[in-house]
């Protein structure tokens, strides 16, 4: 069959089965393939490799600038500093795998085996280190301070494998035909353990704002406090933003648009992630830098800081 642009449109192929799942299908062999005139992506999917290559380029740019900015600092960065630049830079390269396993995909009709593992490894680990430092951020470990709660920690054996399951189940779906009974399965089961990390990480900004407002009525360094109050409270929307929009908005405006710009929801992801990556980037920049967490309030701090 060859489709004309009057014609052309977002096509399905559907095998409908009306006995029982006991009688199993015999003899039934198919060889489809399905290719448009640029390659063997579907019309939503062409611009992905260069859209990933260019969202890598801007994830690797915005990383080293981070990376300058850290050693511009040196002597006020934090661990967790350095764990947001291995993010940046996990991210790009998860990126740059991407593009090229979708590049083949599309010269090929099938990905290569060694590249798309590639991709799952480093996407693997961009989720994981997204949501450990999200959640680190969010307990003030290292701004706040520097050990962690016991409940703290149990998000954090929580967070890790979820992470590790939507990471599986999101292979799973990558690698397996939309038809199967096993896709609809792993697809709410991604769906559903996404959302539970997205709430776990948003507790322990909760248990932060709680802290500092607590800390703010009781010790003598209120406008201190209630400086690291307003950022964190600032942080808890951006992430409520941040996963408001990426799960819910992007995923309505790709049913909305046609089938030839469903791409602008990968679009809208990776630039809101980059929105987010950059503006928690400045609110937690080094403390020499940072109005928020370096406020002296009295002669002993200003001593303290000239020292």
């Amino acid at each position: 069959m060859t489709m004309g642009s009057l014609t052309e449109g977002l096509y399905t192929l559907n095998f409908h089965y009306c006995r029982p799942r006991t009688e199993p299908v015999e003899g039934a062999d198919a060889i489809i393939v399905e290719r448009n005139p640029g390659g063997y992506l579907s019309a939503s999917e062409i611009p992905l490799p260069r859209l990933y290559i260019c969202m890598a380029a801007v994830f690797f740019v915005a990383a080293v600038i981070w990376v300058y900015t850290l050693m511009k600092h040196r002597y006020s960065v934090f661990k967790i500093h350095w764990l947001m630049a291995a993010l940046a830079f996990t991210k790009s390269i998860s990126l740059v795998f991407h593009s090229i396993n979708f590049h083949f995909i599309n010269t090929e009709g099938h990905p290569i085996e060694g590249w798309a593992v590639m991709y799952y490894i480093t996407h693997l680990l961009k989720g994981a280190l997204l949501f450990i430092t999200l959640a680190l951020i969010g307990t003030g470990w290292a701004f706040v301070k520097y050990i962690l709660s016991d409940k703290e920690k149990k998000i954090f054996m929580i967070v890790i494998p979820l992470q590790v399951l939507a990471n599986v189940a999101y292979i799973i779906i990558e690698s397996t035909e939309e038809g199967t009974s096993e896709y609809r399965l792993w697809k709410e089961i991604l769906f559903l353990v996404d959302l539970i990390c997205c709430g776990a990480i948003l507790f322990p900004v909760v248990w932060s704002i709680r802290h500092l407002q607590e800390a703010s009525t009781t010790d003598g360094k209120a406008a201190m406090n209630l400086e690291k109050l307003k950022l964190f409270r600032h942080y808890y929307v951006m992430i409520v933003c941040y996963i408001y929009f990426t799960r819910i908005i992007a995923i309505f405006l790709k049913v909305i648009v046609p089938f030839q710009w469903q791409w602008g929801y990968e679009f809208l992801v990776e630039v809101s992630t980059l929105v987010f990556f950059v503006l928690t980037g400045f609110k937690f920049r080094p403390a020499s830098n940072n109005p928020y967490l370096q406020l002296p309030q009295d002669e002993e701090d200003m001593e303290m800081d000239e020292v």
